[in-house]
């Protein structure tokens, strides 16, 4: 065990963070380099649950706006997604010898516990990885959102958000905008005030509120995962002292 900057840390992974080039489903071995760099944050001595979403497969949003679909209905079916990313990384997980158990905001008690705040701590403190599936549980919230509620439910000291084929909080979309120019450090109030798209404002307001400071990375970056839990200077910190 090295000595490490947090005890405790949540990692945002997106849906398309498990999709890889094809943009849609589940890429094997970039599920694979997700687990083992988690493997590799466990056995340094960091606890680390996970927050995952569901862009690969679903988006509730897009699908009420574009196809005319209940919304409500249609963020449900977001949060049933979820759960398949979070089996699959739990699968994955597994594979390499690390004990994991899935959490679910919605009931899905033949392959998910339910989410029992106390019950996701304990198993923290006994060295599992526990992820966290089904969102807030509540249609209109992002799992952004979601993730930043669980890490202060959990008393997180961190939120790492994984951000796929960006490398931090950027003034413009980078992958649009040629001039936009990158954040190394901003306060949770000059994010909101920005309108930055990074993450959604609600979730933003939950971590500003509980002074949770946010690290946003390229989950491409080699080692992004660890060295952000490790507390390395890595994409874009957020916090409430600048």
């Amino acid at each position: 065990m090295t000595s490490n900057k947090y005890k405790r840390v949540l990692l945002k992974l997106s849906g398309e963070a498990f999709a890889g080039e094809s943009g849609f489903g589940i890429d094997p071995q970039i599920l694979k380099r997700i687990a083992e760099q988690i493997k590799r944050v466990v056995e340094s001595g960091i606890q680390i649950a996970v927050v995952v979403g569901s862009g690969n497969f679903w988006r509730g949003a897009d699908m009420a706006s574009r196809n005319g679909m209940d919304r409500v209905t249609a963020d449900y079916a977001g949060m049933l997604a979820t759960v398949i990313n979070a089996l699959a990384l739990q699968d994955s997980l597994e594979k390499l010898g690390i004990s994991t158990r899935t959490q679910s905001a919605i009931a899905v008690q033949q392959v998910a516990e339910i989410f029992i705040r106390r019950r996701a701590v304990r198993h923290l403190e006994k060295g599992r990885v526990v992820i966290f599936a089904g969102g807030t549980g509540n249609p209109y919230m992002t799992t952004d959102t979601a993730a930043a509620l669980r890490a202060i439910e959990i008393e997180a000291e961190i939120l790492l958000v994984a951000k796929n084929k960006v490398d931090g909080i950027y003034s413009a979309d980078p992958l649009k905008d040629p001039h936009a120019i990158k954040f190394d450090r901003l306060s949770h109030v000059e994010a909101l005030n920005l309108r930055l798209k990074v993450m959604d404002a609600t979730a933003f307001s939950l971590c500003l509120e509980n002074k949770l400071p946010i690290v946003v990375f390229n989950i491409d970056t080699p080692g992004g995962i660890e060295r952000a839990a490790a507390g390395e200077s890595i994409g874009t910190l957020v916090s409430s002292e600048v």
